[in-house]
């Protein structure tokens, strides 16, 4: 179960409230890591003898180390507001329905182990649901993080988080809140699967191990094991969707994906894979082991 004795110990709203709670502290530790991936995924090849030969962002903490001398250290939790606007909705949605639709699906009357295909399959359900409410603030989230690599003189297209909602609504429509849902819905979906789905199964396997209990080593090793499986499955999905959202000039996903082949090469797609790794893996852990954490909190405050 996602969870010391499962879901089924709390209300769906003591549920909700930890997992956004979990979502939200593992958003603040770790965004500057995220800023760094974004630019890394935006920045394209140079085109030879252009004089852009040299990219300007090297390496995950090259680039936070850019970032920092250059925009100064609050720029690396830009788009910390709508991250976090995201994380109470698309973390508390995505974890908290987990459990509920995993048994939904094998029915209340199942004993034993749940199969990891039904994991799976609740973990894809939840997370294309979750994203599809959550949309709008994973793109302002993109917007306002891609923003810093403007130059000099530029005016800025946004003052903050709440300008940028209206902004974006008054100069492209409503529609375009929701602008790379396809992509977003396909990565998010995923990358939940990879998450849910291998915490679920390492912490049950680790637990059938003589001398491990449901502990803090047990939700560690589960949570790095998360956040692995989750990268190597979402990377590719991850890059189109930073890039369609980050630059208006793609027409779809397929034209994005095709473009991104054919100008920078498959490696392209796993571009940015250590600090996703190092973002995502270290997020998975912060995140679960918070998530335990605060469902014992509110069991505690539930029980008679």
């Amino acid at each position: 179960m996602v969870g010391g004795g499962g879901s089924s110990d709390i209300s769906f709203a003591g549920t909700f409230a930890s997992s956004a709670f979990a979502a939200c502290f593992a958003e603040i530790c770790t965004i500057p890591l995220d800023t760094a991936k974004v630019r890394l995924q935006l920045q394209k090849k140079g085109i030879a003898g252009d004089g852009m030969a040299l990219p300007k962002y090297r390496g995950m903490l090259g680039t936070v180390a850019t970032i920092a001398k250059e925009e100064g250290l609050a720029s690396l939790w830009k788009g910390i507001v709508p991250g976090l606007h995201r994380q109470c909705l698309y973390g508390g949605l995505r974890i908290g329905l987990y459990e509920p639709i995993k048994n939904l699906y094998v029915g209340e009357n199942f004993v034993g182990d749940v199969p990891l295909t039904t994991k799976i399959l609740a973990g894809l359900t939840t997370g294309a649901l979750a994203i599809a409410v959550a949309n709008p603030t994973d793109l302002v989230k993109v917007r306002l993080q891609a923003e810093g690599k403007l130059p000099a003189g530029v005016p800025r297209r946004y003052s903050g988080a709440l300008n940028a909602y209206s902004t974006i609504v008054r100069q492209e429509g409503v529609k375009a809140l929701w602008t790379g849902i396809g992509p977003n819905v396909a990565r998010n979906a995923i990358i939940n699967a990879a998450e849910l789905a291998s915490y679920d199964q390492v912490k049950q396997s680790i637990l059938k191990i003589p001398g491990f209990t449901d502990n803090v080593l047990t939700h560690l090793l589960s949570g790095l094991g998360a956040g692995f499986f989750a990268v190597c499955i979402g990377s590719p999905v991850d890059v189109v969707k930073s890039r369609m959202m980050g630059d208006s000039s793609y027409t779809s996903t397929i034209d994005c994906f095709v473009k991104t082949l054919k100008n920078d090469g498959p490696l392209a797609f796993y571009k940015g894979f250590i600090p996703n790794f190092g973002r995502l893996g270290s997020w998975n852990v912060i995140m679960f082991l918070t998530l335990e954490q605060a469902k014992k909190f509110v069991k505690s405050i539930e029980s008679p």
